[in-house]
């Protein structure tokens, strides 16, 4: 806790290396359609089946999930997002504007100029994403599910779609338990057949942080063996 943040939460006493979980009898929730956004990619759909597979074999309870996010949620979000963000440019002199990447500005300035109205309805959704996320995981211990719905896009654009209206179209997986302050890890969980990475997100309960930690222990340890890291050219 530090008295300078007036969001932090009481010290508790906890044994963060202690991580050794046994998943048998664990209430996994499985979510492979987030219900907005970009449609997952079946390399990704596949590695992910199969770790909840391995899960299923290893004694917990894998129950497939419906989506609760929508794409009026997503875009609510996104609105006011940018409304924020808006005031943020406006707060700074033109020649510090003008170092913004123009697809970040662009995407910025649309969140200036809206009523009062129309800004609180978006910033609703916000407080309608964390409510229907903790409701939505409410009878599992875990969720699995995609970190992302792509594995990845070209490296000289700002987002997968490469489009102001579609910035936040790859995120509908992470933002509802980045809305609902629920802990989240990111774990490899296989590799498309390019050789690129995929991961798996494991969610909990809101403060079950450790848990988390010991779930993704629990996969690390179950998990196919890894691919060697990446290495830069040896230097001639």
């Amino acid at each position: 806790p530090d008295a300078r943040d007036h969001m932090s939460l009481p010290f508790q006493e906890i044994d963060w290396l202690n991580l050794e979980q046994d998943v048998r009898g664990l209430r996994i929730g499985l979510l492979l359609d987030a219900g907005c956004g970009l449609p997952l990619d079946p390399e990704t759909r596949d590695a992910v089946e199969a770790a909840a597979r391995a899960f299923e074999a290893a004694g917990a309870i894998v129950t497939p999930m419906q989506p609760w996010m929508t794409p009026g949620m997503l875009d609510g979000v996104d609105r006011f997002w940018r409304t924020r963000s808006a005031i943020d440019l406006g707060a700074l002199s033109e020649e510090r504007r003008a170092k913004i990447l123009p697809f970040i500005r662009a995407w910025a300035e649309s969140g200036g100029g809206h009523s009062g109205e129309d800004v609180f309805r978006s910033y609703y959704e916000t407080l309608n994403v964390r409510a229907r996320t903790v409701a939505a995981c409410a009878p599992y211990d875990y969720v699995l599910s995609p970190v992302a719905p792509v594995v990845a896009y070209n490296a000289e654009w700002p987002s997968p779609t490469n489009e102001v209206a579609t910035t936040m179209h790859h995120i509908g997986f992470t933002l509802p338990f980045n809305m609902s302050e629920q802990p989240a890890a990111s774990v490899n969980c296989g590799y498309t057949k390019a050789g690129l990475p995929i991961g798996l997100q494991i969610a909990g309960a809101r403060f079950d942080d450790l848990g988390v930690l010991r779930v993704a222990r629990a996969w690390e340890r179950m998990r196919p063996a890894q691919r060697p890291w990446p290495q830069p050219p040896a230097a001639h």
